[in-house]
């Protein structure tokens, strides 16, 4: 019996393009501290190179940590002085990216009907930004922060998608059964992982991403009316998971 639903963010609570909206990200940060001394082609550089390393984490330090313990290696302590900007970049200019993100308006209804049911919702988006940034990001889907009793973020995590301890992370910080979770998310590499923990997994097709061309159709997959279906007969339990 499913009583945990894990949803993804980006390309599944929040359809987009994802390198349109990382492009788009890129060039507001770039601009918005060229002024401060942070040359735009080598900031971006420094942001990829900080991802990389939150990617690869191996569990010893929190993903902010890594982060910036890269970032510093590039910029020098001036950047740790910096760190405000940044906030300040996500309480601001950053919202100018929902103009590269779809809205989706059965995704509010659909969050608001499973915290009806009693469901418990975990939002497991990939934790290389800030709380800040990531709570943007779920208002921009019509969602509120609140309505997920656990969020993902570089502050709190250790690991990245697609490393299998990223969620095992969540289970045993939330005391989790994986044989009641439901993992949503359109990614088949970084998502579907899960289902090795024993979680049961649904692939969101509207955003999908493949990049390995995996044959999916062992998957429970489809686009967002399927999985509206696919939870209907969950909640019934008429469907072997």
């Amino acid at each position: 019996m499913i009583n945990t639903i894990i949803f993804d963010l980006d390309g599944t609570l929040l359809p987009q393009d994802q390198d349109q909206f990382i492009k788009a990200y890129f060039r507001l940060l770039a601009s918005f501290l060229a002024p401060l001394g942070y040359p735009p082609e080598q900031l971006i550089k420094a942001i990829w190179a900080g991802t990389s390393k939150m990617i690869q984490n191996d569990g010893k330090k929190t993903n902010e940590q890594v982060f910036w313990e890269e970032f510093i290696s590039i910029f020098g302590l001036k950047s740790l002085a910096d760190q405000h900007q940044f906030e300040l970049f996500y309480q601001t200019k950053f919202n100018e990216a929902r103009a590269f993100c779809g809205f989706n308006p059965r995704v509010p209804q659909l969050i608001k009907q499973l915290k009806q049911d009693g469901y418990q919702l975990i939002l497991a988006t990939n934790p290389v930004f800030p709380l800040i940034a990531t709570e943007a990001r779920i208002r921009w889907a019509g969602l509120d922060p609140n309505d997920f009793s656990y969020i993902t973020t570089y502050e709190n995590s250790h690991y990245s998608k697609p490393n299998l301890l990223y969620y095992e992370e969540i289970i045993n910080h939330l005391r989790l059964n994986p044989n009641t979770c439901l993992m949503v998310g359109n990614d088949v590499e970084e998502d579907m992982v899960s289902a090795k923990l024993g979680i049961k997994t649904f692939l969101l097709t509207d955003c999908l991403i493949n990049k390995t061309a995996v044959d999916i159709n062992n998957i429970p997959h489809g686009d967002f009316s399927v999985l509206e279906d696919y939870i209907a007969q969950v909640k019934k339990q008429k469907i072997i998971l």
